[in-house]
């Protein structure tokens, strides 16, 4: 019923543009709540939190069926499960140090420098300077000092972003619908398990605490995932590989609006260069030949 409705309110092009749009601020809005829950689970914390309850989500939704699998597929959602905990406990790590804005700009370096790499195309190379311009300008004090410590976190998190990817593609080859997805984020949330109970204890079970984590992992994985499949029905990949290029900017945001990190025009400039890069690295980007025969 409720697929029904999203799908006869947004259908269209421009009805999944705004599912994506929508999916973008959930996740911004879900990392702010996390960030402002930081003194009381820590990044740590609320990484196993978003994981754990995301995981149980998954599960109850996808039903993976554990027989049928080979070694190899096994390894390879394991890698993908590991990488996605490293993924999201740097990012925390890094918006506790760092303005969202600018972490999230910093972060998606990872998937743009994996698009040059993979590209064979000169104009990639002239993107990849774009963002470098970017970068450059975000450390004139554009978001304030940003610690470099928070910065290489970042930075950190955009490479585990690259290998997310790349492992990403590899799971879904192996694991139909949701089921590998479900097994990698529960592999995740038991691998940071040890590490959220070391360093927040006791706190992880307090109701509000729960209850908060749960909207957590709602806001930032499981409605934008669900808005995101949606939208790919009726959208054409390039066009929504564009769309979340805009994820920096809903950052901004976001820190602006409910974290009061403010930015100066230097920082807006920084992050549309960045934007535009990553919009012009998707657009340029050649496509897959279509299958022989």
């Amino acid at each position: 019923m409720i697929r029904t409705r999203l799908a006869s309110a947004f259908g269209g092009p421009a009805g999944a543009t705004a599912l994506v749009v929508i999916g973008l601020a959930c996740q911004e809005v879900g990392a702010s709540i996390a960030v402002l829950l930081f003194p009381t689970a820590g990044p740590i914390g609320m990484v196993t939190l978003r994981l754990g309850f995301s995981a149980l989500i998954l599960v109850l939704l996808a039903r993976p069926r554990l027989r049928g699998r080979t070694p190899g597929a096994w390894l390879t959602v394991t890698w993908f499960g590991l990488a996605l905990a490293l993924m999201n406990a740097l990012f925390y790590l890094a918006i506790e140090r760092i303005p969202l804005g600018a972490a999230v700009t910093i972060e998606v370096l990872g998937p743009l420098a994996l698009s040059v790499v993979a590209s064979r195309r000169w104009t990639a190379w002239l993107w990849a300077g774009l963002a470098a311009v970017g970068v450059v300008l975000l450390g004139q004090g554009s978001f304030g000092h940003l610690d470099p410590v928070g910065v290489a976190l970042a930075a950190g998190a955009g490479a585990t972003w690259a290998a997310y990817i790349l492992l990403s593609a590899r799971t879904g080859r192996s694991f139909p619908g949701l089921d590998g997805l479900a097994f990698a984020m529960a592999i995740g949330a038991v691998a940071i398990l040890p590490f959220g109970i070391a360093t927040t204890g006791a706190v992880l079970v307090r109701p509000d605490v729960l209850a908060l984590g749960a909207a957590v992992a709602l806001l930032s994985s499981t409605i934008p995932y669900a808005l995101e499949l949606l939208a790919l029905r009726r959208l054409p990949a390039a066009t929504f590989a564009v769309l979340m290029s805009l994820a920096p900017a809903m950052a901004a945001l976001a820190g602006l609006v409910l974290l009061g990190q403010g930015f100066t025009w230097v920082g807006a400039v920084a992050v549309g260069l960045v934007v535009a890069a990553s919009i012009g690295a998707v657009r340029t980007a050649p496509r897959p030949a279509p299958p022989a025969g």
